[in-house]
């Protein structure tokens, strides 16, 4: 198991591959550890929590510059994903108690109380385009509740992986209930199925979700998915165009178009269709391609060339069905120019598939409803954005098929907030209070009280 530059293609650090015995024994410890870590008291959990905090912050740089030659984040981009992550840890060492505390019910004479139990040990199936967000995002709350989390990151960024890890253990997690196993791929779903295992978490493809979520359930586990997404980008005809396009431009290139929550398809109404297309495109032109280590680069390379290779077919198969290029279209290596697409027709792969990379597809359409209906004709559902009068915004919003709608603003992840989609997007809920819950058993009690049992006896 290697890391690689992503801008040099060679590795500077290798992993070797955890054998059945060693991922036994890492199970068994994780089981073992999780008893004794929910057994502490949801503030020594907490404070635990802070100091990890307090360690990210310390080493943003080094963090930043590892995810920059791991899997090519642009530096300035890569050092914001740090920072969010401390902005959550800090949420959830401060607030998270209350999310996780007990709750009294009026049931008439009897006594009732709701309690959150931890599940057990979690599987994090991570990703590699957030290497450190995404990880924090889910074993954090997960962390918080009681449970112990298991961390399979992907293969591509196990530098990241083992740095996050480092952090845990020095602010005083325990090993063992947060440790990284090192497996490939082809091995996860003999890890969700093992008995010490309760529940599964996955950020990936709708591919990948599908594949963990078969093996859960048969299992029956329950496990929390965020996949693909699609997103739409929606500007009606009253919008602030001159906002609109400038926002439009970091929702699609941030993270150099890699994120499941990037707008990556705008559907705008005709009466503005020509200025926002003129404004959009010319600040395109303006993005700076090249070094991620440069802090003056917008667009750094993707996190391996296969995945540009990939890009570069969906483009040209959706030019060959019928798609126009304004500008961009081409690939040099790792890296793909910032790409605008028009007239993109029905069943290409740019109007179907999720594109992962700096690409955007655009549609005009005649009217607000003609809008929704293009927005929703995918089978993605994860979040939107949409730019008109409030009121008008919250009204569409309604109509719209995702797990989440930003008005007069990019559709963004908050440790405060619940994330996460609906159809291929993935299923459950990560972040807020929901999050907080998915990994843990709601149990019911119901007692008659003492006083009520002795009026029964009289």
């Amino acid at each position: 198991m290697r890391s690689v530059d992503a801008m040099t293609g060679e590795a500077f650090a290798a992993w070797p591959i955890d054998d059945r015995d060693a991922v036994d024994h890492l199970f068994v410890q994780a089981r073992q550890a999780q008893a004794l870590w929910r057994a502490r008291a949801i503030v020594e959990r907490a404070e635990f929590l802070a100091q990890l905090a307090i360690r990210l912050r310390d080493d943003v740089e080094p963090l930043a510059a590892l995810m920059t030659r791991e899997m090519g984040k642009p530096i300035a981009q890569a050092r914001g994903e740090v920072l969010k992550c401390v902005g959550l840890i800090e949420h959830f060492s401060a607030h998270g108690a209350s999310y996780l505390t007990a709750q009294s019910v009026e049931v008439g004479r009897d006594g009732a109380r709701v309690v959150f139990e931890p599940l057990g040990v979690v599987l994090a199936i991570m990703p590699w385009n957030f290497p450190y967000w995404q990880v924090v995002r889910c074993a954090i709350p997960a962390l918080l509740a009681g449970n112990a989390v298991v961390i399979k990151h992907a293969p591509r960024t196990q530098a990241c992986a083992e740095r996050l890890h480092a952090h845990m253990v020095a602010a005083g997690i325990p090993q063992a209930c947060c440790p990284v196993v090192r497996v490939e791929d082809s091995d996860v779903a003999s890890l969700i199925a093992r008995p010490d295992v309760a529940a599964v978490a996955l950020t990936g493809s709708t591919r990948a979700g599908r594949a963990v979520a078969k093996v859960a359930g048969a299992h029956l586990k329950p496990c929390v998915l965020e996949l693909g997404g699609s997103d739409p980008l929606l500007v009606f005809a009253d919008a602030e165009v001159e906002v609109a396009a400038a926002a439009a431009v970091r929702g699609r290139f941030q993270n150099s178009g890699q994120s499941c929550i990037a707008s990556k398809r705008f559907v705008l109404h005709r009466d503005i269709a020509e200025d926002f297309m003129t404004l959009f495109v010319e600040a395109c032109s303006r993005l700076v391609v090249g070094d991620p280590n440069d802090e003056a680069t917008d667009i750094g390379p993707l996190a391996r060339e296969e995945l540009a290779v990939e890009l570069q077919r969906q483009v040209d198969e959706s030019v060959r069905l019928g798609a126009r290029v304004v500008c961009g279209g081409r690939r040099r290596g790792a890296f793909m120019e910032p790409t605008v697409l028009m007239d993109v027709p029905d069943g290409s792969p740019a109007a179907e598939e999720e594109l992962f990379g700096p690409v955007v597809s655009v549609w005009v359409e005649e009217d607000d409803d003609a809008m929704i209906a293009r927005a929703n004709a995918t089978t993605f559902g994860l979040a939107a954005s949409v730019w008109t009068q409030e009121a008008r915004g919250l009204a569409f919003a309604d109509r719209l098929e995702c797990g989440a709608v930003a008005i007069n603003q990019l559709s963004a992840s908050d440790a405060r907030l619940p994330f996460g989609g609906v159809k291929d997007s993935g299923m459950g809920r990560e972040l807020g209070r929901e999050g907080a819950l998915a990994f843990v058993n709601v149990k019911t009690l119901r007692w008659t009280r003492d006083d009520t049992r002795e009026e029964s006896d009289a």
